[in-house]
Parts: C-alpha cells; sequence; structure tokens
C-alpha cells in the first residue's frame, strides 16, 4: 500500500481485509512446526516501557523492571515532566542499573504540542533526549497526511536527523482506521512500514494484529532493517489492544523464534495495556507473564 509514484493522489480509503487477512494467516500458522530451543549470538534485551504502568511515573516503571527482573526501560515522551528530564532518568537508571534502551517520541495524536510545536524540532530534540540518557533507539510514528512539510519529506528527513544526531530512528508500523467496511488511510508515507525507505523500523504485534498483517512475514521482510519490537498481541479485532503476548491470536512466539534462530540483534520491549487493572498483584503478574514469555521463545533461558 506504499504511496504511488505515478504522480496519481493516493485515495484515501481501501477496502476492509483486516478481519479475513488476520484468519488466513492463523490457518497457515497451524501447519507450521516451531522450537523454543534457538538463542541468538547477540545478547537480546527485554525491557519494559512505561506505557506498561501507565498512569505511573518513569520512577515506578524503573521500579517495577528492576523487581520482576527486566533488562531496561523505554520511556515514552508524555505531558508528563518526568519522561522529558534527562537528568531524572540518568540517576534512576544510575541507582537502578537499568539502562534507558529507547525513548518513545510524542507522536501521538494526542499530544500535538508536547515538547514542541513544530514536529521536525519535536524529533530532533527527542533524539537528543535520547542521546543525553544513553538510549541507542527512537521511536517514532508515521505522520499523519495532513501535517504539511513533515509528511511530505518524513523519509528523508528522518535519515537526517538520525544521522545528524547519531541515534536510530525506528519508525514503527502502524494500522489503517476503520469506517464501516471502508480502511481510511491516514498515515503518510504509510501505516505499512515494510516497503518504506527507512534505515531502521520498529514492528508491533498489536498494530500488526489491528491491520491484519501477517507479523512472521512482516519479520522476515524487515528483518535487515528491524532494531526494535515492541511484544504485545493481538485478536485480530478493529481496535489496538496490546494484550499480554499468548493471550492473543498473533504469531508472536513463531515471530520470537524466527528471530532468536537468525541471529538477530536488536531490542525487544513489554508493551501491553495494564491501565484498567486495579490491583499491583494482577499488574505485577501480566509484566512477569509477559517477560517470561518473551525470554522463553528468545531462547533467554535456554542452557
Amino acid at each position: 500500500m506504499s504511496q504511488s509514484h505515478t504522480g496519481r493522489r493516493r485515495p484515501f480509503t481501501a477496502p476492509n481485509s483486516a478481519k479475513g487477512n488476520s484468519k488466513r494467516h492463523r490457518d497457515a500458522l497451524r501447519l507450521q512446526q516451531h522450537s523454543t530451543g534457538h538463542r541468538s549470538v547477540h545478547d537480546i534485551r527485554v525491557g519494559l516501557s512505561t506505557s506498561s504502568v501507565y498512569p505511573m511515573t518513569v520512577r515506578e516503571c524503573f521500579d517495577v523492571a528492576g523487581r520482576l527482573g527486566y533488562d531496561g526501560v523505554e520511556v515514552m515522551i508524555t505531558n508528563n515532566e518526568e519522561t522529558q528530564d534527562p537528568e531524572l532518568m540518568r540517576l534512576l537508571s544510575r541507582s537502578s542499573g537499568l539502562p534507558v534502551m529507547a525513548i518513545h517520541a510524542p507522536t501521538l495524536l494526542f499530544l500535538p504540542r508536547v515538547m514542541h510545536r513544530d514536529h521536525w524540532e519535536k524529533l530532533r530534540l527527542t533524539a537528543q533526549l535520547a542521546k543525553d540518557v544513553g538510549a541507542e533507539t527512537v521511536v517514532l510514528h508515521p505522520p499523519f497526511r495532513w501535517q504539511g512539510d513533515y509528511a511530505r519529506r518524513f523519509v528523508p528527513g528522518v535519515r537526517e536527523i538520525a544521522q545528524e544526531i547519531g541515534v536510530a530512528l525506528a519508525v514503527e508500523n502502524m494500522y489503517p482506521w476503520r469506517a464501516g467496511i471502508r480502511e481510511v488511510l491516514v498515515y503518510s508515507p504509510d501505516w505499512d512500514n515494510t516497503h518504506q525507505d527507512y534505515d531502521d523500523v520498529t514492528f508491533d504485534f498489536s498494530h500488526a494484529s489491528t491491520a491484519g498483517v501477517n507479523a512472521l512475514d512482516a519479520a522476515r521482510t524487515l528483518f535487515p532493517r528491524l532494531r526494535h519490537v515492541h511484544l504485545t498481541d493481538g485478536s485480530g479485532s478493529l481496535t489496538d489492544e496490546h494484550l499480554v503476548p499468548g493471550r492473543g491470536r498473533m504469531p508472536v512466539a513463531e515471530t520470537l523464534q524466527y528471530l532468536a534462530r537468525h541471529d538477530w540483534s536488536g531490542d525487544v520491549v513489554v508493551e501491553v495495556n495494564t491501565r484498567f487493572v486495579r490491583k499491583r498483584s494482577t499488574r505485577d503478574a501480566m509484566l512477569a507473564e509477559s517477560l517470561a514469555f518473551a525470554r522463553t521463545h528468545l531462547g533467554l533461558d535456554a542452557g
């Protein structure tokens, strides 16, 4: 679904194919054999995103990650000042022994003015924040089609800022918005990052589920540029669910096994939705289950 290079205006909607695609992908996976005995020759870290403990603070995310045995933290920038404070992050990292593995740029629709009103400057500030706290990766969403120059020059502009600041900008896969039997194509150049000329990419299983994407095929296609994985799950519904991995219908285990078997060298960060969980013990159990799932299927507990 890449943008046309023929000069024709790209359509704003397309047929809704996610539900049918999801079923076909699940049926195909039943015929495959899988093993958890492989481990990458590279050290794959498993981190915890601050979005997994939202609306808790960055301090609390470091505490949870440390208690449960995670390898580090990804900080999603919001209007909470802690998510924009490099001195605090360095302090928490030193005291906990956990690195800031990645910074997630404030590119969500409801964060238009966080850090800066100008999209390019916002991205540059995010990249500088990542460098200041020792994070090697910035996760960011593709722009919306109505975001002017930022949308038109997004691919080369991302590359320029990555080279300027010296951190990887890993563009995340998204999904089409739904309007009845049609899909609304709001992202530019596309929600699908498999066909775009990005140097580095992030893959999110929940987004792939909502889009009806075959996660295993996407991982194979993205592999040379795949720097970062958001570990979660989805049932193939129209909503972005961010389920605990293994509780949905995506080939999450098979995809992690594929990455381990082919000596992948990126980071995995758990990004699951716990915001409606009332008990701390229940939330901790969900995050511990997610970590155990990752370690098992990446072969990190083998041998």
